[in-house]
């Protein structure tokens, strides 16, 4: 049995932890509020603009509504967007990402990986070292500098469209001259502070057709008739691009808020854990303390009868 000083020392420690854990819930619960407000204030935009391209889809002949980001190609080249965050402490939340890799890639670009035509772009450094790990070709967000050089994007360290808006566009410009020819997007959907859903959407090429969102589902976006101006080809043209960006920048916000609520629930749980855990540390403090009284007691009374003798 643990001596009394290495009990109270290990209750101390325990409080210590405690109170970080407290504090880092405290941060993340005032860092959720702000990402919250930012992905509910993102999504009735991004849904919309979805629905409207889904409808132009099918009311629109095919030559009207002609894309090269329509353009369906044999996937010889597949570029994944896995969405994890920077930091650690957030329970489950980048595991469930780099699992969901790891499948979507045994599922259906297995030869791919084989070739090695697989490509994950991380958006997150503990995905990027997860999947680097685990031998899969990986890189970092880049956008082109005014040098028109390449240049590693630190996403999180500043989250905003205009971050993200350079980084689609090199993904846009990869698909348009051939470097890849499909690209999936991976990452947490953000439901509440307890729940976060993992998502795989396919980005590129666009399918239209597909509504992933109850939102745009519940929409009758079919009984809406559109007027264009200047001209249907170069509204296509510039709509399609612009809800690529969106829709991508949205998923990073939904996996910033996730991983906040999932960091503060992580947090709560570990704070009742070290609640638990000092409690059952003061009791074999107190059953130590009283044991050690009664033996010094047997001894004192051993020692007055050996007197006695």
């Amino acid at each position: 049995m643990a001596s009394l000083k290495e009990i109270r020392t290990r209750i101390s420690s325990v409080k210590s932890t405690q109170q970080i854990t407290k504090a880092m819930k405290m941060v993340a619960a005032a860092k959720l509020r702000r990402a919250q407000d930012a992905i509910e204030g993102m999504r009735p935009y991004a849904n919309t603009l979805k629905g409207i391209i889904d409808n132009l889809s099918k009311n629109v002949s095919s030559e009207d509504l002609s894309s090269e980001f329509m353009e369906e190609r044999a996937p010889e080249k597949v570029l994944i967007i896995a969405i994890t965050s920077d930091r650690g402490l957030c329970g489950a939340f980048n595991n469930n990402i780099i699992k969901a890799s790891v499948a979507l890639v045994n599922e259906k670009y297995a030869d791919q990986q084989a070739k090695g035509n697989l490509t994950f772009l991380c958006i997150g450094k503990r995905g990027y070292e997860g999947l680097t790990t685990r031998g899969y070709k990986t890189i970092l967000p880049q956008k082109k500098n005014e040098a028109g050089e390449m240049e590693t994007v630190e996403v999180f360290q500043n989250l905003s469209f205009a971050n993200i808006k350079d980084t689609a566009e090199v993904i846009l410009e990869q698909f348009k001259s051939g470097e890849v020819d499909r690209v999936e997007l991976i990452y947490n959907e953000f439901q509440n502070v307890i729940t976060q859903i993992v998502r795989r959407n396919q980005f590129l090429p666009i399918l239209p057709e597909e509504a992933d969102s109850q939102e745009i589902k519940d929409k009758d976006f079919d009984s809406i008739d559109y007027l264009f101006e200047p001209s249907q080809a170069e509204i296509v043209e510039e709509l399609i691009p612009k809800s690529l960006k969106i829709q991508l920048y949205s998923s990073i916000l939904d996996s910033n808020a996730s991983e906040h609520g999932a960091r503060m629930s992580a947090m709560d749980q570990a704070t009742e854990n070290a609640e638990e855990l000092v409690k059952e540390l003061k009791l074999t403090y107190n059953k130590s303390r009283q044991a050690a009284i009664t033996k010094e007691i047997l001894e004192i009374v051993g020692g007055a009868e050996a007197l006695n003798n």
